[in-house]
Parts: C-alpha cells; sequence; structure tokens
C-alpha cells in the first residue's frame, strides 16, 4: 500500500489565502502594504528561479516587494551596506539575502549577513536573537522551511505530541531548529547526522522521520518504520540520466519528466519508501511551496509587529 501524500502545495494555498486579509487590514491601518526588500547577489539560475516565485507569491497577496540585485564581483561591504539602508527604511518590514552568496565573499559571509539583519525585519528567522527566541519558545519569526514542516504537519491532522521524532540532518537552517519546534509539540526528538552510527537502526525508531540532509534517494526503506510519516526536505536538480533512473526506475514518471526537460528535482527521500510510510511528502510539491509561504506570512507578521512597538 503507498503511502499518504501529504499536499504542501495545498497547505501553501491555505496559508496565502489566510495572509492576505491580513495583508489588506494592516494597509488600512499603516496606510501603506507591509514591504518586503530581497537582495540577489550573482547570477545563480537556482536562486533566479526562487526569487522569481517568492516575487510572485508576494505580489500575489498584496505585499510590497522590491529586488535589489548586485553582481557576482560586489564585495561583502558593499552588500552589508545594502542590508544597512534596508534596516533604516521604513517602507520595509522583511529583508531576505537568498542564499547562496558567491564564494567570493568569504566562507563566513551569510553569517555575518544575517548578524546585521534587525532581528524584528528577520523573515529568514536566522538572527541570532531570534534563534534565541526559538530555544525558548517566544519566537514571533521562524525560519521559514520548519516552520512550514509544522504547518503541514498539524493542518494535515497528523500527531506530533508524544511521538517519537528523528531528524536526519543538523543544519542551522534546517535540521537544528525543525528538531526544537517538534520538541516544543512534545516529541521526543533525536538528531541524527553524517556521524551517527547505525544510522538506519535509529531511524527506523522514528513515527516521525524528518529527512534534511541534500543527498539524492539517500532514505530507503531500511529507515523507515512501517506507517511512520516522513517528511522530505531535499530538493536536488539531477541531470545525469544513469542517476536518475537507478532512483526512479525506468519507465517512471519521472523519468519521462526527465528526459522532456534534461533534468529532475529529487528528494533525500527514496521513491520506494513510499511503499513502507504511512504519509509522506512529495517532493517536488510537499514542504517547498512552504517555504514561501511562511515567508509572506511572517513578513506580514513582521509588519504587525513593528506597528504594535510604535503603539498604532
Amino acid at each position: 500500500m503507498s503511502a499518504r501524500l501529504l499536499d504542501g502545495t495545498a497547505v501553501a494555498a491555505q496559508i496565502r489565502a489566510e495572509v492576505g486579509p491580513r495583508v489588506a487590514a494592516f494597509a488600512a491601518r499603516a496606510r501603506r502594504p507591509p514591504g518586503l526588500g530581497i537582495v540577489l547577489v550573482g547570477d545563480n539560475p537556482a536562486s533566479e528561479t526562487y526569487i522569481a516565485g517568492k516575487v510572485k507569491a508576494a505580489a500575489g497577496v498584496g505585499l510590497r516587494i522590491d529586488l535589489e540585485r548586485l553582481p557576482a564581483t560586489a564585495s561583502l561591504a558593499q552588500l552589508l551596506g545594502i542590508v544597512e539602508r534596508l534596516n533604516g527604511s521604513d517602507v520595509y518590514d522583511g529583508i531576505l539575502v537568498q542564499s547562496p552568496l558567491p564564494e567570493a565573499m568569504g566562507a563566513g559571509a551569510e553569517r555575518r549577513v544575517f548578524d546585521v539583519i534587525h532581528p524584528a525585519k528577520d523573515v529568514d528567522g536566522f538572527h541570532p536573537i531570534n534563534v534565541g527566541r526559538l530555544m525558548q519558545n517566544r519566537a514571533t519569526l521562524i525560519a521559514c522551511t520548519p516552520s512550514g514542516i509544522m504547518e503541514l504537519l498539524e493542518r494535515s491532522q497528523i500527531a506530533i505530541a508524544g511521538t517519537r521524532a528523528v531528524v536526519i540532518g543538523r543544519s542551522d537552517i534546517v535540521g537544528k531548529p525543525t528538531a526544537i519546534l517538534l520538541l516544543h509539540r512534545h516529541a521526543t526528538v533525536t538528531m541524527c547526522h553524517s556521524r551517527t552510527p547505525d544510522l538506519p537502526a535509529i531511524a527506523r525508531e522514528a513515527d516521525l522521520l524528518v529527512a534534511a540532509i541534500g543527498r539524492p534517494a539517500f532514505v530507503t526503506p531500511a529507515f523507515i518504520k512501517g506507517g511512520a510519516t516522513v517528511v522530505d526536505v531535499g530538493i536536488t536538480r539531477l541531470t545525469d540520466r544513469a542517476q536518475v533512473e537507478r532512483i526512479v526506475g525506468a519507465g517512471s514518471k519521472r523519468l519521462q519528466d526527465f528526459e522532456r526537460r534534461g533534468s529532475v528535482v529529487i528528494g533525500d527521500v527514496h521513491p520506494s519508501v513510499a511503499e513502507v510510510a504511512g504519509a509522506l511528502t512529495p517532493v517536488p510539491g510537499g514542504v517547498g511551496p512552504l517555504t514561501v509561504a511562511m515567508l509572506l506570512k511572517n513578513t506580514v507578521t513582521a509588519a504587525e509587529e513593528r506597528f504594535k512597538a510604535r503603539g498604532r
């Protein structure tokens, strides 16, 4: 029996529908829409695609959204200067600097950018103050992918409290905050990573498994407890036909998609997991749409909180 697919596209549409009236209400009070400033450095094709989706979604709910571009040759100082200007502008309630940054900016560039964005405008939820608030279960702005995972689980009526949860991946952006959010919702959480011994055996203990490691099809049925809920955060674009066929199988619809497009997006979870799991997020159409929806929600939340802080 195949797993129930958790429809992230539908849940994201619900969230956008809820954000729209909040945007309109804010605009009526503040006499301006909530504003989001995005900075894109370089010409990374994947980043261009992600930004186009964010701009379209933001415009669709009535947000003001402005995109600033810097060439790949720009310095970190130039980027930080733009961030500081956006920090000081009253028309922007949220600031997003698209990752990854060019390697020439240095290994610590992204962290320096996260540190400079004002916590009240940190719609990505990466500033250390917002991370600290998350640890204490009092955060207002939470990283978009982890908070989107929670929305998907809760709106899909997946039990969290009292379950055993395993998170594979310990990144600051997805793995760690997801584990913390699950803990706040009363799951018993184990975090795993590349040095975890006998990873499949630990994963098989999970009622709820989150895979966020960026290795396509890494999680196989050997990792899955029968009937478990599996959340696949991975998004890896593959262009090697032989590799794609090994993963999806000859004659599959995904292979047909590859033949038409020359590439296909594969998650961290092998397709065969669908025969073991009770519920599964598809790739695409699972967690991805929720990341953008939560960015919109965070932007209007930031606008409301800033307006409230000024006593208006």
